[in-house]
């Protein structure tokens, strides 16, 4: 059964992943803080979490303002490094752990949490630029990450007792789990800064220093506080530290901080921050015995449902399907189907299927629906016909069944 063995508030600012990128460790300017997170490296390699659950926040970079969830959790097998104008930072892509980040997701959106997924998005500095502080790098990451992402740039922001509450139901769901698991939870962003308005540079350490101490000691006193609070007391953007409250739902009430160490040289005040569970000699009790939504489905006759596992494995495929709704990709099709499967990677059993416009195979290989129909459309083939073909009768016979024949 999974456990979680320990957590990490840490500072996201992406000049720390350039130190590290730019070999600082012994720039004067910059030792202070390396020597802050040392002992969170030494932590983390002797104790050797297989997953870290990572709370940070994109900026702007791979979600924009058009569509960007409140909570999006990422579900893929691994995550490329986000390309922020300077190029993608010369580390190896993110490891996940999916099954992991399946059963997350199942278990928040049932413990009423309304999650975005997504499968394979590049992770900006919210994620990577901390993480190479924390984990070494070559020949790769030592374990895998299921990155969390929570929104603190677009108002309304979730708020920091929503964010303390996410925390716990990640507890439950990876006490749920039952592949015998270390996990470390993360938590970054802040501390107090302002980088717009004629309030930018706007720091507090005397804040920053009393958020450390009540996010040990009373995370319920930071989860009441209202989102003008934190941008009164830390900043607008230092208001991201709803984050570290995220991190520390998931841990015991009585975890304990074992070090921290903080640091302002420039605009933003960074710090970092490491929490013990309490020691316990017995195993983690299970957690809750929840109902499945899904219990009795798979016994329905021809009924193949949609879920994760099925999206990622036919991820490309639905891509393809998806992309008819761009001219350009449908005149491809249209001129060179073998050139828009190449374009899309598709398997050759994936573009026997769609040459045939074999419905029920499309489905039963992962196809949602809902892509099929863009297909269909550029194919003038109408829903019923779909239908039929996939039922495994004539159009004129599956008509006969309907109530109104005529209404297509």
């Amino acid at each position: 059964m999974a456990r979680i063995i320990g957590g990490v508030g840490t500072s996201h600012v992406p000049t720390i992943g350039l130190a590290v990128d730019r070999g600082k460790q012994h720039d004067p300017d910059w030792a202070p803080l390396f020597a802050g997170y040392a002992p969170v490296a030494k932590w983390l390699a002797e104790r050797q979490p297989d997953v870290l659950v990572y709370f940070y926040n994109d900026h702007a970079t791979t979600f924009h303002f058009d569509h960007y969830p409140t909570f999006a959790l990422g579900v893929g097998e691994r995550f490329a490094i986000a390309d922020e104008g300077l190029g993608p930072r010369k580390v190896p892509p993110i490891r996940s752990h999916p099954a992991l980040a399946r059963h997350l997701a199942q278990s928040l959106v049932y413990d009423e949490f309304d999650l975005a997924v997504f499968q394979d998005l590049p992770l900006d500095h919210g994620c990577n630029s901390p993480l190479t502080m924390l984990w070494p790098t070559e020949p790769d990451w030592p374990g895998r990450l299921v990155p969390v992402a929570i929104n603190v740039l677009q108002h309304p922001l979730p708020t920091a007792l929503r964010c303390y509450k996410l925390g716990q139901a990640v507890r439950r769901a990876v006490e749920s789990y039952a592949e015998d698991l270390k996990v470390a939870i993360v938590g970054t962003g802040g501390l107090s800064h302002q980088m717009s308005g004629e309030r930018a540079g706007f720091n507090n350490t005397e804040w920053d220093l009393r958020f450390l101490d009540l996010i040990e000691r009373d995370p319920q006193a930071l989860a009441a506080m209202t989102h003008a609070e934190y941008a009164r007391l830390g900043g607008t953007e230092g208001a991201e530290v709803i984050m570290w409250l995220a991190m520390r739902g998931a841990l015991a009430e009585d975890a304990r901080k074992v070090h921290q160490s903080y640091y302002l040289p420039m605009t933003t005040a960074m710090a970092v921050a490491l929490f013990e569970e309490p020691a316990t000699d017995a195993p983690p009790a299970p957690g809750p015995v929840r109902h499945s939504q899904l219990d009795g489905l798979d016994a329905l006759p021809g009924t193949y449902l949609f879920d994760l596992e099925r999206s990622a494995g036919a991820l490309q495929l639905n891509r393809f399907l998806h992309g008819l709704t761009s001219p350009e990709n449908r005149a491809l099709f249209r001129d060179s189907p073998d050139a828009a499967f190449d374009r899309a990677g598709l398997t050759a059993g994936e573009r026997r299927m769609v040459r045939d416009r074999d419905w029920l195979g499309l489905v039963r290989c992962g196809a949602s629906f809902f892509t099929l129909e863009k297909l269909a459309r550029v194919s003038g083939v109408s829903n019923p016909e779909m239908v039929a073909a996939m039922r495994g009768e004539p159009l004129d016979e599956f008509l006969k069944t309907r109530n109104v024949p005529g209404a297509r």
